[in-house]
């Protein structure tokens, strides 16, 4: 189990805030969507095989996850939008945590201890 991503040399981590550009056919056009949301997990040993999902919460407040293989070839680009500090390698736990606990434990500063 690894908690680190490598697509188009660029590099992410289990639990960054990515946006995900995924190219969608609509009869003869071709569009853009953008899926924006928490790395959960990697999974699959080959390229060929490796997939990622990620979770967003939707603007009615339920949570939606998405499974995209690498390999497709709908997959535009995959852009970081913010790093995080966790170093497991999923993060299931986010499923039953609103977005404010969510942001408390993934995104903290880990070199300020805080004191209670």
């Amino acid at each position: 189990m690894s908690n680190l991503l490598f697509f188009n040399n660029k590099k992410f981590h289990i639990g960054d805030t990515v946006s995900i550009h995924y190219k969608i056919k609509e009869g003869d056009k071709e569009r853009i969507q953008i899926f924006k949301g928490i790395l959960i997990k990697t999974r699959g040993n080959s390229p060929q095989t490796k997939t990622i999902t990620v979770r967003k919460i939707s603007k009615s407040g339920i949570g939606v996850e998405r499974i995209f293989p690498l390999s497709s070839p709908f997959l535009a680009d995959i852009v970081l939008i913010k790093r995080t500090s966790y170093k497991k390698a999923k993060t299931y736990f986010i499923r039953d945590l609103s977005e404010r606990e969510i942001r408390k434990k993934l995104y903290r500063d880990k070199s300020k201890k805080v004191t209670e």
